[in-house]
Parts: structure tokens; sequence; C-alpha cells
């Protein structure tokens, strides 16, 4: 007589009717509805990459002021220091640590050549007044291109524009109207981006250190930021255009410039990334760390969401 097959005894196994694609269709809809809702709230705009050529066009006083800036080399970028030139205005250090000087201008950025004379001497070639301009500005001493510069600066404060062309008052500025002509043409035209791009001297044309370190001299791009609420003084974190997830992973960095002493400290930068390297440090070896390893047991925030489980033991034992 054969006998019967049984079923799993109820008393032996413990069963509990589950409909996943239920739960799951469930779960998905009331995520997609609070992405969608916090999206509509929380989004940041998906601005277009700024340009120099942009700048150029749009407001070109501020391109010419930074560009004669950057001829006279008193812009920011040009005393900067390392790891871009030998200046000292942006040299941070802490305590015994000096990164900036152990390493070095190892990524070297020329404000005088690379951002004004040679894109001019690209131009000069199909232009003889701005060729003879530029011959001009580089036979005369270097007392006289500072008097010509100082002379067309001042001038710059009472410059007007029609459209995209900027009218400078005339004074004893010698060729210095001429070549900033022709750096305001060449930027218009998009050239300057191009060449720019090509002076980091790679076969891709992906380094957009020059380019933004010029643009970061003038006013325009800080004025871009600031309607942003990206300034180091304000809270703002934005997407990277047109990539994902872009900065917001930036967070963590944005708040500590907004807290005493990294706030008021000049060497903000780096105080930021040695915490950001402590913090995470620490959490790579929070299993080896005496005490911090010990939280989980102080603050047993696992047992409170495995209560159901804890529960059942405890029932087992007794």
């Amino acid at each position: 007589m054969r006998r019967r097959a049984r079923g799993p005894d109820p008393e032996r196994f413990r069963t509990v009717r589950y409909d996943l694609l239920k739960e799951l269709a469930v779960a998905m809809a009331v995520v997609t509805v609070v992405v969608v809702g916090l999206s509509v709230v929380l989004s940041s705009p998906d601005v277009k990459a700024d340009t120099i050529q942009r700048w150029a066009q749009e407001d070109p006083v501020d391109f010419v002021t930074t560009a004669t800036n950057e001829l006279a080399g008193a812009s920011l970028s040009a005393a900067y220091g390392p790891p871009y030139n030998t200046g000292t205005a942006s040299i941070q250090s802490w305590w015994v640590l000096h990164p900036q000087e152990w390493l070095g201008v190892h990524q070297p950025v020329d404000s005088v050549n690379q951002f004004v004379l040679n894109p001019l001497k690209t131009a000069s070639a199909s232009d003889a007044a701005l060729a003879a301009a530029l011959t001009a500005f580089n036979g005369a001493s270097s007392d006289k291109q500072t008097a010509w510069l100082t002379a067309y600066t001042t001038a710059l404060g009472t410059a007007t524009t029609d459209g995209t062309k900027v009218t400078v008052p005339a004074g004893d500025d010698g060729p210095v109207p001429m070549l900033m002509s022709g750096e305001l043409m060449v930027a218009q035209s998009g050239g300057l981006d191009g060449l720019l791009l090509s002076s980091a001297g790679t076969f891709y044309q992906t380094d957009y250190t020059a380019p933004l370190l010029f643009m970061g001299d003038g006013a325009h791009l800080s004025g871009l930021a600031k309607d942003q609420h990206l300034l180091g003084n304000q809270w703002g974190v934005m997407n990277e255009t047109g990539r994902y997830p872009g900065q917001a992973w930036l967070w963590l960095f944005q708040m500590w410039y907004q807290i005493p002493p990294y706030s008021t400290s000049a060497n903000v930068d780096l105080l930021v990334v040695l915490t950001m390297g402590v913090l995470s440090l620490a959490l790579v070896f929070l299993p080896f760390i005496p005490g911090l390893r010990s939280i989980p047991r102080w603050i047993p925030v696992h047992r409170l969401i495995w209560r159901r489980f804890y529960a059942e033991q405890r029932a087992g034992r007794t």
C-alpha cells in the first residue's frame, strides 16, 4: 500500500500570505510621486554652460577691463601662486602643512602671454594694424607699457558700449586700445575659447583651467554665481549642466564653508579638505577605532528596527 505524500506541517512551518507584485507596484507608485513632487519643488535650474564668447558679447566692458588687467599682470590669477605660478596671493597653509608650496608650480599658467599676447599674435597674422600695435607694445619699455595700461584702465571707467563694441575716451594709451579691440574681436568670435583650451598643450581639449581662471578674474562669472546663490557665503549647490548627479554630492563640503572657524579663515579650502580627509579615514577605520565601534551598543537603533526579530528570539528562549 503506497503512502500518500503529506504537505508541510503547518505547525512546523509558519506561512504568511505575501503578494510581492502588489507591494512592489505600490512602492514604485509612492516613490514616483515623491520623486516627481520633490523634483518640482526642489529642482535646480539647468543653465547653459558659460563661455568667454558669451561673456564678451553680453558684458564687453567687463571683458576688456579684465583683459587689460591680465596684460598688466595685475589680475588675481597672475599673482595666484602654486600650482599656476610663483605668486603668493592665494597660498593656503595650516600649522606645519604647506601642500601648495611643497607641490610647487606643476600646471603653469602665464596670464599675460597665454590670455592676451599669444591670442593677439595669432589674430595679427591677418590684421596688419593689429600686428603693428602688437609690435609697438612689445618693443616699448616696461615703464612705458605700464603708463599706457594705467591710462587705458582709467579711461575704461567712462567707457560706453554700442551693442558689442566698446568705445573708450582717447588718451595717452598708445597701442593698447587696438590690442584690446583685437582681443574683444577674437573673444566675441569664439576663437579665444578654443585658443585657451589648446594652450594646455594636451591632445584632448578637456582642460578648462585657463578659460576658468580668465573668467574668474572678471566680475561676470561671480555675478552669475551670485544669481544662482553659489558664492562661498551662500548655501547654494547646483547640478552640473547636462550630467548626473553633478555637484549635489558637494553639499557636505559646502556646509563647512558656512561654519566658524572655517568661514572666517583665509585657509578655508585647505581646512575643509583636511576635515573631510579625517572624517573619511574615520569612516573607513570605524570597525577598528575603540569607542566609535561601540556606538551601536550604546545607541541600539538596530534593535528598534529589528524589534520583531528580537521579540521572537526572546519568546523562543522562554
